[in-house]
């Protein structure tokens, strides 16, 4: 099996776990925030929503300078994060649904300026970016969830909320 066929395998599963939990997101407490540092429950849905389009890019790039990959705090958006994840999931599946083995592992770059972070292959990249970073914060979003005392989806398993 090839590293694409492992991470698009997972993505079909965790994908449907991240719908869930999206649509739970209440429209009208977007700009809602746990405490004064962290992100707000619309800047934390987009960005979750935005992490499979990030992934396409850096595949295509090579690199990622995070000190110019923060969105603007507070930025509006104009279609649902669960429409837009949706539609980054898709861009996703079709821009690594052809890469074989050897190109999954051509290095990697994340750096800050001119400071490298970590040299790593794609497919570390995928793993760590993609998918660890949004199963992070796709549990930040559930904590955010229960905090506005909206019913929480079963993801692995049973919820509080829902059998499972």
């Amino acid at each position: 099996m090839q590293i694409a066929e492992i991470i698009l395998g997972e993505l079909r599963q965790e994908g449907k776990s991240t719908v869930r939990m999206l649509e739970r997101v209440p429209a009208d407490k977007l700009d809602w925030r746990p405490h004064a540092k962290s992100m707000s429950l619309g800047e934390l849905a987009y960005h979750l929503a935005g992490l499979p389009a990030l992934a396409v890019m850096m595949l295509r790039t090579g690199e990622l300078d995070t000190g110019r990959a923060r969105p603007a705090p507070g930025a509006q958006h104009d279609v649902a994060a669960v429409d837009m994840y949706r539609r980054n999931l898709d861009e996703f599946r079709s821009a690594i649904g052809s890469m074989g083995d050897e190109e999954m592992m051509q290095p990697f770059t994340l750096r800050r300026g001119d400071k490298v972070m970590m040299e790593i292959p794609k497919s570390a990249m995928l793993r760590t970016i993609l998918l660890n970073h949004s199963y992070h914060h796709r549990g930040q979003l559930s904590v955010y969830l229960r905090l506005l005392d909206v019913p929480v989806p079963a993801i692995y398993g049973t919820s509080a909320d829902e059998p499972g």
